[in-house]
């Protein structure tokens, strides 16, 4: 029988989507770069942008490989040297107010937590309400001091209430942990690659 999971993040670089993980069960709380959403905002909705960022790309010089499964591949050089701007037409404007398009990202106040962010709020909420008391395992990989509040403070304090739970870090820093959840700690430090590569 399969473990049920989630992942928490505030990497924007849609590594977790490109991948194939199941969108259902990711909560990328620092926004998402394969959203464009409005620079002002004048409306809380964002807008998938991979078509727009590929036409960018092809403008400028760059081509894809083509791929088994009918997709675009890797990213290569197909022109030298490439420009370094695109075409006016190509530059992203809102559907609504006519103002320029901008990167789903965190930096300040008009970041937009759209309908698709509420949900996977809710859906990461969901899934630590019914976990609270079971065995579970937080894992931790790569979060640094820029933003421990999001992750790493939470998990201390998941593991600490719930006394099933485990928590694991690997990190290239050296890590500690309060002493109140320390005999259910493993700390790893080391490259997250090379690591999870020698546990299988």
């Amino acid at each position: 029988r399969g473990k049920d999971y989630f992942a928490i993040t505030t990497n924007v670089d849609h590594c977790f989507q490109k991948a194939g993980f199941d969108k259902k069960r990711l909560f990328y709380t620092q926004g998402d770069y394969g959203l464009f959403q409005c620079c002002v905002p004048c409306h809380k909705k964002t807008y998938d942008n991979e078509e727009a960022v590929r036409k960018m790309l092809v403008s400028q010089g760059f081509g894809f490989e083509d791929s088994e499964n009918g997709k675009d591949g890797d990213l290569v050089f197909l022109r030298n040297p490439l420009k370094m701007e695109i075409p006016p037409e190509l530059v992203p404007s809102c559907p609504v107010c006519g103002k320029p398009m901008s990167m789903n990202l965190r930096c300040d106040e008009t970041f937009v937590e759209d309908d698709g962010w509420k949900m996977a709020a809710k859906r990461y909420q969901d899934f630590l309400e019914k976990h609270k008391n079971a065995r579970t395992l937080f894992l931790e990989l790569g979060v640094g001091g820029n933003t421990p509040g999001i992750i790493k403070y939470p998990f201390w304090n998941f593991v600490y209430k719930n006394k099933n739970a485990f928590y694991a870090a690997v990190n290239m820093e050296k890590e500690e942990v309060p002493a109140e959840i320390k005999t259910r700690s493993v700390l790893i430090k080391g490259d997250i690659f090379r690591t999870i590569e020698n546990l299988i």
